[in-house]
């Protein structure tokens, strides 16, 4: 079953995590489909930009912990979106948890509706968000990210904005969306390619340097007893054992 659908306009390629069953979660199957049809717009010259939205009210749920993938795929995913040489355009109308953040923080720009959400809810898990530190931690406010790496409380578009996780929080999604569009579409290929380049050089070199610590951790953590008390009341929809 095919859950990602690619739709363009004006050389606007958009990509939709079409998985509403799961809320759109990170399973093998769209970690691998997202890169696919990224590679398709890396080598498409008839698209300057690519819009990653959404079907039902999530945007990405974080991993999915009943087929997960790869984690060495999902952090090549996050890479990939980083170092595309065209903008990547988030555009968000709904919620976005835990492995989610990594993703939307490793597009270029984000638009936000009213009715999104965020939350980083790997410590209630019994894990930490390891391997989208390498996007998540250049974007957001340093005490922001003290706060909800370790609370894993919800928050809204405009506090998202607030901490730079998103670039606008928008009343009306379009009409954020519209000015960025026009801007990007008035620029030049080269010229997209190279400012991007000077935005993420910085980025890329953690990913290189730090992303094999990571996944290990990552590994590490979710191989605990700990973990597997977390996730296990999760799906059971339940408190885990820690909780006072």
């Amino acid at each position: 079953m095919t859950v990602i659908v690619r739709t363009g306009e004006r050389g606007i390629a958009t990509l939709t995590l079409d998985s509403p069953a799961n809320r759109n979660a990170l399973s093998a199957a769209l970690v691998g489909e997202l890169r696919e049809a990224l590679a398709d717009c890396a080598a498409d010259d008839s698209v300057r930009a690519v819009v990653l939205t959404h079907t039902g009210s999530t945007f990405c749920a974080g991993a999915d912990l009943t087929a997960p993938p790869d984690p060495e795929a999902f952090v090549g995913l996050m890479r990939e979106i980083v170092a595309l040489p065209k903008p990547v355009v988030a555009r968000v109308t709904g919620h976005v948890r835990a492995g989610g953040l990594g993703l939307l923080a490793a597009c270029d720009i984000a638009v936000a509706g009213e009715a999104s959400s965020f939350a980083l809810t790997e410590s209630r898990l019994g894990l930490a968000p390891a391997v989208i530190s390498l996007t998540l931690l250049p974007r957001v406010d340093r005490t922001a990210a003290n706060r909800y790496y370790l609370t894993g409380e919800r928050f809204d578009a405009a506090e998202a904005a607030r901490i730079g996780l998103v670039t606008v929080a928008a009343e009306d999604v379009e009409k954020g969306l519209a000015p960025v569009l026009d801007g990007l579409r008035r620029a030049s290929p080269q010229g997209l390619a190279a400012s991007k380049e000077l935005v993420t050089a910085t980025v890329l070199r953690s990913f290189d340097q730090y992303a094999e610590d990571l996944i290990a951790r990552s590994a590490k953590l979710f191989a605990s007893d700990e973990a597997r008390e977390g996730m296990t009341a999760f799906l059971e929809r339940r408190d885990p054992a820690w909780v006072r």
